[in-house]
């Protein structure tokens, strides 16, 4: 792609997606799309048409999603199989029948079976059963890899899916029902620091910043309506302890064992800019076996589905091709009491950790193997402690401490 590429980002204001933004316009390609939930909804197969119709873009990065942790994959399983899988079908079936140049969709490692072999090599995938608490979430990430590879194998388009380890980073979703691990500590951390030094200013910032939409077991606590900064102190402590969030105590879920791997989402944003630019289909499953009948799926106008490429469809010859998925991570690992600690640490908490070991761990271990990116011409640069030191300084500045 040159320059002057125009470049479609689905989910362009959310973690990763602003990131890669960022990591384009730096680089140089200034010819960015970007539309926020409110402009176009992706679950909308009419919308998501009209879209592509107008813009025509020449390349896709799909970073929009239905995420959110433990909490949020137990309380909305129907939401997270059906709002992703929708998003998914509409952004990469319109890229076909446009005929987008490059495609970049983003998965998860939760794709791989809750006890698959340590560090989980692609090839894991699909060989045992998934993590119940994330089933939904993985077998939606798990389709949308499965279309990339299918729509490369019948119709020699160039998709290819990267599989990311656990994210974090500036615009990380610190909402306290279904934010990820480490946003959700951090929050949870701070706030019972300040509750502990009775500086309602700064609470009354945070939650003016991040304000509590109450779920229905919530909402008999506190009753109707957000709970933000001018909701009455009783208020908002009720709502905070019902998340665990006390004077100087905080109740996290799980008993602190699990093994973790992090990635900056800045690293990841220059991960997929890499992968985008310089890596293909072809590069992935081998040249030689590809190359002499690959075809793009380019071709000025609207496409015949019937019409593989030219190929007649997928290829016998071949083999079994798949797996062809990219993870993308550190290959290191620590454990969330050892990241609860570091936390601590970086926010200056003086109180009391509590683990609920009645609430789910979630997967034991889920390190990822990273050879194959490594071979494609990356690694990461920002280390755990120093990237949780950047997004304690991100998120206070969100939300600023009035007092400080």
């Amino acid at each position: 792609m040159d320059k002057n590429s125009k470049i479609y980002v689905a989910g362009h204001r959310g973690l990763v997606g602003s990131a890669i933004w960022n990591n384009l316009l730096q680089r140089g390609y200034t010819n960015l799309v970007g539309r926020s939930h409110s402009q176009l909804d992706l679950t909308d197969q009419q919308a998501v048409r009209a879209f592509f119709d107008s813009e025509r873009p020449d390349a896709v990065v799909l970073a929009a999603a239905f995420v959110g942790g433990i909490m949020a994959n137990s309380l909305y399983r129907a939401d997270f199989i059906m709002q992703n899988m929708k998003m998914q079908c509409n952004v990469i079936e319109q890229s076909y029948l446009h005929g987008v140049e490059k495609l970049l969709f983003l998965g998860s490692t939760c794709i791989y079976p809750k006890n698959a072999p340590q560090p989980m090599r692609e090839d894991a995938l699909l060989t045992s059963p998934l993590e119940y608490t994330n089933e939904e979430y993985a077998i939606a990430k798990i389709a949308g890899l499965k279309m990339c590879e299918s729509y490369n194998l019948q119709y020699g388009t160039n998709y290819i899916a990267v599989m990311p380890t656990n994210l974090y980073g500036p615009n990380d979703n610190f909402h306290l029902e279904n934010s990820h691990v480490m946003p959700a500590m951090m929050r949870k951390i701070y706030l019972a620091k300040l509750i502990h030094e009775d500086n309602w200013e700064a609470i009354r910032a945070d939650m003016d910043c991040r304000p509590v939409n109450p779920s229905d077991r919530l909402r008999a606590l506190v009753g109707e309506g957000n709970v933000d900064g001018r909701s009455t102190k009783e208020r908002i402590l009720s709502a905070l302890a019902f998340y665990g969030i006390g004077d100087n105590r905080v109740t996290l879920w799980g008993d602190g064992t699990p093994l973790r791997e992090f990635l900056w989402s800045e690293d990841m944003a220059d991960a997929s800019v890499h992968i985008l630019l310089h890596v293909d289909f072809k590069d992935i499953i081998g040249i030689e076996k590809y190359s002499s009948v690959f075809c793009g799926a380019k071709t000025g106008g609207a496409v015949d589905r019937n019409n593989s490429g030219g190929r007649g469809g997928a290829i016998p010859s071949l083999g079994e091709i798949r797996n062809c998925h990219i993870n993308v991570g550190t290959g290191k690992e620590l454990t969330i009491g050892a990241l609860a600690r570091l936390i601590v640490d970086v926010v200056g908490f003086t109180g009391e950790v509590v683990w609920d070991s009645t609430k789910p761990n979630g997967t034991p271990r889920k390190l990822i193997d990273v050879e194959k990116l490594h071979r494609l011409g990356w690694t990461h640069k920002v280390e755990i402690e120093e990237g949780v030191r950047m997004l304690y300084e991100w998120y206070r500045k969100s939300a600023p401490n009035p007092s400080l």
